[in-house]
């Protein structure tokens, strides 16, 4: 075998663990879960969905509402209130300043962290500003990519797999989906929150204009000052992306070479 057919494989490797670790399996774990707390069904929470939270969620941030006790155990979450996010890495963070919120509290504001399934953080908080603006409230945006995401992840998955198992030329044009992960999220982001600042609505205490909200960087929204960064779960995309891009390469420069 050429050897870069191995490194082929390596790499192409590589990107599917970080893939299934980052986002794949705690997905299918989680899957369900927040519907279940919602409807009050807590003794249908599986212990699978709890350990893996638990697990995920250490280090995350978690509200300064939130008892201490409660961090990082998602049944003492559920018994005091709290906020509840997903367990997926968090790909990207949006916080905002708002005047008579204390700095002590929220030195970076008030954050809200997006996610492939979902969202995390001072998700009410940001809702009770985008009620004051007149914007939707989150759960509005990207409904479709929540909904249909973990299949699409599981179908990349597989074709992954085939790459590994197989060398055709057809599967190293699908490898193109997992290189470019880092700016297919990063479009839908931005038309995210494009959607949410030209769909305002007469409910806010005073209008503005349509706007395009920073999708990186620091930024303004009426009276808020926005931050928005990527985080954790984007670098875990660069390295998907970065891996992917290395498999490509290294099948193509292996089937040229051997002919195929």
């Amino acid at each position: 075998m050429h050897p870069s057919f191995i490194k082929a494989k390596i790499f192409a490797s590589l990107a599917l663990i970080i893939m299934t670790l980052a986002f794949t399996f705690p997905m299918i774990s989680f899957h369900g879960t927040l519907n279940k707390i919602h409807d009050e069904k807590i003794d249908e929470i599986s212990p699978m969905a709890v350990t893996v939270w638990n697990l995920y969620n250490q280090g995350r941030y978690k509200s300064t509402t939130t008892p201490k006790e409660a961090h990082n155990d998602l049944m003492q979450m559920i018994e005091t209130s709290s906020e509840i996010g997903v367990a997926s890495l968090p790909i990207w963070s949006c916080s905002l300043e708002a005047p008579n919120y204390p700095k002590e509290a929220f030195p970076e504001g008030i954050p809200v962290y997006f996610h492939f399934d979902g969202f995390s953080g001072e998700v009410h908080e940001m809702n009770t500003i985008n009620h004051y603006v007149g914007m939707d409230p989150m759960w509005r945006g990207g409904q479709l990519e929540r909904e249909i995401g973990i299949y699409a992840l599981l179908g990349l998955s597989l074709f992954m797999i085939f790459f590994i198992i197989y060398d055709k030329k057809i599967l190293t044009k699908v490898m193109i989906i997992p290189a470019s992960l880092p700016l297919l999220f990063i479009a839908d982001y931005s038309y995210w929150l494009y959607w949410f600042g030209h769909n305002l609505h007469d409910w806010g205490a005073f209008k503005i204009k349509p706007f395009m909200p920073t999708v990186f960087g620091d930024g303004k929204i009426a009276q808020f000052t926005t931050h928005s960064y990527p985080t954790v779960g984007f670098y875990a995309l660069l390295a998907i992306g970065l891996f992917s891009l290395l498999a490509i390469l290294a099948k193509n420069k292996a089937m040229k070479e051997s002919g195929q």
